[in-house]
């Protein structure tokens, strides 16, 4: 019986929140698809769904509180569904599930599910189990390979979605910095077969993906054989490369240590590199750096940042850092703020240290007071805007070209993406959604870049003249 046919049944409905990086926006797409194939249908309003699913994230302070608040306000909704006769399971996924596992089915009453990052393949067989009454938690580290059992995702839900897209090549972490919980909440690392992640890559072209984002904890630590030769990141992007419809590709989140000489050489011979690279350092102190695990020194990370933009130049960079972590004096920040005016970031993600627990720094003595943490990332955070400001503005009056991603906020108005990541307002008239267009930048706001003829007042300006 089809929906809409007399008698036909309502369609199930789920809500998924999403929090922290793109491998979970990733993951609630593919988990998204799991459940279509089980015939739930995607809604952007909790009240009508039949089922709420929080993918979490724990890098950051009181990420588990944060969910329990959350979840607080969905016991108040299940609660208003129950007095109108309906049902509503809730289910908490990702990394603060793999971390707290039974205590969120024991501290929470209103959660139905608790399914960790690596056994989410198993959603729907989990949410039968629900539905015979259990309360279920399933956060083992699944012996089968997840993304072996994962359906295709529906053309028509990967056009929905737009025209860049991420896709996941390698879990986990092998570094175990003492500040990071991610080797424990994704597990070591593991590097998807090139054969599996080149079928993924032709799907989504073929539903109009035009950019792709290949996607890791470490990302960068990927590899694979194929006809018998080891590969490499630099090597997989080769051949991603020549897969027909995909005419950009980026790559997320790399460590210093992986960077290897096959994928610097990626970015000097393959133009549909993007000319932008996250690369964190977390500190420029070798001391603090020897305390994080990091295993680099500051000087080793600004020897490699010259070697990438002698590859190639031009090329903006990204990075990471932690103020605060414990035992960091002022000199060591001023190694951090050196690192910071030396390498000249595009754009920086900069963050107070705040314990993880499970963590080796979680214990270690010598905390930094508060106030202390505040008034130094106030400094970094000051260098980066200005670094940040000032990139902006030096591409005002250059020419690029620009992926065309959705309607902009005024009729004329298109929105797209710059090959240094930027948000970029272009004419409508410059292209249709997917294609890729040459503009010319006029101005830089501080959030986004303005082409000529996107600008707010452009049809205001064409009418009077």
């Amino acid at each position: 019986m089809q929906d809409g046919a007399p008698g036909a049944r309502e369609p199930k409905k789920v809500f998924i929140k999403t929090y922290g990086c793109q491998m979970n926006v990733y993951d609630s797409q593919r988990m998204g698809d799991a459940l279509a194939s089980e015939g739930f249908r995607a809604t952007e309003r909790q009240e009508e769904a039949d089922l709420i699913l929080l993918n979490t994230c724990h890098i950051r302070e009181k990420a588990a509180e944060k969910i329990y608040s959350e979840l607080g306000r969905i016991r108040l909704l299940k609660a208003e569904r129950a007095r109108q006769g309906k049902g509503l399971n809730v289910a908490v996924a990702g990394c603060v599930a793999q971390a707290e596992g039974r205590e969120i089915i024991e501290r929470a009453s209103v959660v139905d599910l608790v399914i960790g990052p690596q056994t989410y393949h198993r959603l729907p067989e989990a949410l039968r189990r629900v539905g015979r009454g259990e309360r279920v938690v399933d956060t083992d580290y699944a012996v089968e390979n997840k993304f072996d059992h994962l359906p295709k995702a529906d053309r028509q839900a990967t056009r929905r979605r737009g025209v860049a897209a991420f896709l996941t090549v390698q879990e986990g972490c092998d570094k175990f910095c003492t500040f990071c919980v991610v080797p424990y909440t994704r597990g070591s690392e593991v590097s998807r077969a090139p054969d599996a992640i080149l079928a993924e890559a032709r799907e989504l072209a073929e539903a109009g993906v035009v950019e792709l984002t290949l996607l890791g904890q470490n990302v960068n630590a990927w590899e694979g054989e194929a006809e018998g030769r080891h590969l490499g990141l630099g090597g997989l992007l080769h051949r991603l490369a020549g897969i027909s419809g995909i005419r950009r590709l980026r790559y997320t989140t790399s460590h210093p240590r992986d960077m290897g000489d096959d994928l610097i050489a990626a970015h000097r011979d393959l133009d549909m590199l993007m000319p932008y690279l996250h690369l964190p350092v977390q500190s420029g102190s070798d001391r603090i750096l020897k305390a994080m695990n990091r295993r680099h020194k500051a000087d080793d990370y600004l020897r490699l940042v010259e070697r990438i933009r002698q590859a190639r130049p031009g090329i903006a960079m990204s990075g990471d850092f932690i103020v605060g972590f414990p035992g960091e004096t002022e000199a060591d920040f001023a190694d951090t703020l050196r690192v910071v005016s030396e390498v000249g970031y595009a754009s920086a993600f900069s963050f107070k240290y705040s314990p993880r627990p499970g963590t080796p720094a979680a214990d270690l003595g010598e905390q930094v007071p508060e106030e202390v943490k505040t008034e130094r990332l106030d400094r970094l955070q000051a260098l980066i805007r200005a670094q940040a400001s000032g990139f902006m503005d030096s591409l005002v009056g250059t020419e690029m070209d620009v992926l065309v991603e959705k309607d902009g906020r005024y009729p004329h108005q298109s929105v797209g993406r710059s090959p240094y990541l930027q948000p970029v307002v272009l004419a409508k008239s410059a292209g249709a959604v997917g294609d890729i267009v040459r503009v010319s930048i006029s101005r830089a706001g501080p959030n986004a870049l303005i082409a000529a003829g996107g600008e707010p007042e452009a049809v205001a300006l064409k009418t009077v003249a």
